[in-house]
């Protein structure tokens, strides 16, 4: 698959994983992101790995995030996103998501879901509403702070 990169000021908006500083990755998701505070590094490895991703890099320093968990043919779950505090505001997070869904295969996917409690304009944007029937959606929910409690 063709990587897509892209230069915006001082920062490059990229799918190429190689570019990506995976240590960010695991600080900010590991002490910043309420939905996996405590997650061990191999974690974030595995999904980084197993997804396709997006960044945001600034100086050689990863300062936005997110990754499609996905097929690649009919389904995706958009998680892991973030722009480190000290760059938000400038439009980093629709420069991420701009790239993830202009790409023709996730314009074809049948169903893309997220969970999230911030952002809901951001994402209304590219076509994420409450969900039609609720009534079908089933889960299992280990709860945000499971890496926490592995790690007593």
């Amino acid at each position: 698959m063709e990587h897509v990169t892209i230069n915006k000021d001082v920062y490059t908006i990229t799918t190429d994983k190689e570019k990506m500083v995976i240590t960010d990755i695991h600080r900010w998701l590991s002490e910043e992101a309420y939905w996996s505070k405590g997650i061990p590094f191999g974690v974030v490895k595995g999904a980084f790995d197993n997804s396709f991703c997006v960044g945001v890099l600034c100086e050689g320093r990863q300062v936005g995030y997110a990754r499609l968990v996905t097929d690649y043919a009919t389904f995706a779950y958009l998680a892991d996103v973030f722009v480190d505090e000290a760059h938000r505001g400038k439009g980093l997070s629709t420069a991420m998501l701009d790239v993830l869904f202009g790409m023709p295969w996730v314009k074809g996917l049948r169903r893309t879901m997220l969970a999230t409690i911030h952002a809901h304009g951001l994402y209304e944007k590219y076509g994420f509403r409450a969900c039609k029937y609720p009534e079908r959606l089933m889960e299992v929910l280990q709860g945000p702070d499971m890496y926490l409690k592995a790690g007593e």
